[in-house]
């Protein structure tokens, strides 16, 4: 009897807390989190001209599915909506004063919109005045390349007269590619590629006592916390546009507004990411 009033408290105390979850204590809505490399993407030096480009896709090209030790999952490890996260990133890079993004990905609708208001100022005998659509100078191309999981594996517990816990991780590990493309002449003109890991964490606790001699008392509780896989891609997306307009200063195929910065820009960027400086142009 000890042991099933025990078993209907606890059921009561989840019910309650999942009715609560459901209808009273879920957050707002909010803005996407910032990563570690926001406040990077949004501080850089303003570049002498904006520069033009066109993104058209940017696709997972991976092909991994979410990882799972029970059974097959169909759902993909890694967001399929990486164009929208890159268009994103670049109209936040240098707020907004270092990229201007043409639309690719809706080129068809785009066009669609415009044809239906050309035609109907012609019906109408009203002179069209579209200006023309603008283009890009660049094409940035890549992907999501990446995604090992289980990386990194490991975990830890302990149990001392039936009370104990443990903590178990993982990590996996994404890999992001981007490249910029000269429209005029289809040369590579630079490229870089960066990784971000994901790391997943579990706590358990529990409980084995005896309440009365043939009747056994268990209690378990536990939390998972995993690392949002879609700001991983946003973080190495970012990194990405950083060290892309880090490479277009080395090769001088742009220019801070203030050129008396590039030194130091390209010395901070190379100290912190990389094992030696490069050599500038």
């Amino acid at each position: 009897m000890k042991v099933q009033a025990v078993s209907l408290l606890l059921s009561s105390i989840l019910l309650a807390g999942c009715q609560t979850g459901q209808h009273l204590n879920t957050p707002a809505a909010a803005l996407t989190s910032p990563t570690k490399t926001t406040a990077k993407v949004v501080a850089l030096p303003l570049p002498e001209t904006p520069v033009d480009v066109a993104v058209y896709d940017f696709p997972d090209l991976t092909g991994q599915a979410k990882p799972n030790d029970s059974f097959a999952e169909y759902s993909r490890a890694v967001t399929q909506g990486g164009g929208s996260i890159l268009i994103d990133v670049l109209k936040k890079t240098g707020n907004g004063q270092w990229f201007r993004v043409v639309e690719r990905s809706g080129l068809k609708n785009l066009v669609q919109e415009r044809t239906l208001i050309e035609n109907t100022q012609k019906s109408y005998r009203q002179p069209v005045g579209l200006p023309p659509v603008r283009f890009a100078g660049l094409i940035l191309e890549g992907g999501i390349v990446g995604y090992d999981s289980n990386e990194l594996t490991g975990g830890a517990g302990a149990r001392y007269l039936g009370i104990g816990g443990d903590v178990q991780y993982r990590s996996d590990v994404v890999t992001v590619s981007l490249r910029a493309v000269s429209v005029q002449t289809g040369e590579v003109l630079a490229s870089t590629t960066t990784t971000k890991q994901i790391y997943s964490v579990q706590v358990r606790g529990s409980a084995y006592k005896f309440a009365t001699a043939n009747e056994l008392l268990e209690v378990e509780l536990g939390q998972a916390r995993n690392d949002p896989g879609a700001l991983a891609v946003r973080e190495g997306i970012e990194l990405a546009v950083v060290s892309l307009a880090v490479d277009g200063v080395r090769q001088g195929l742009w220019h801070l507004k203030d050129r008396s910065q590039e030194a130091q820009f390209l010395a901070e960027f190379e100290r912190k990411y990389l094992d030696r400086p490069l050599s500038s142009s």
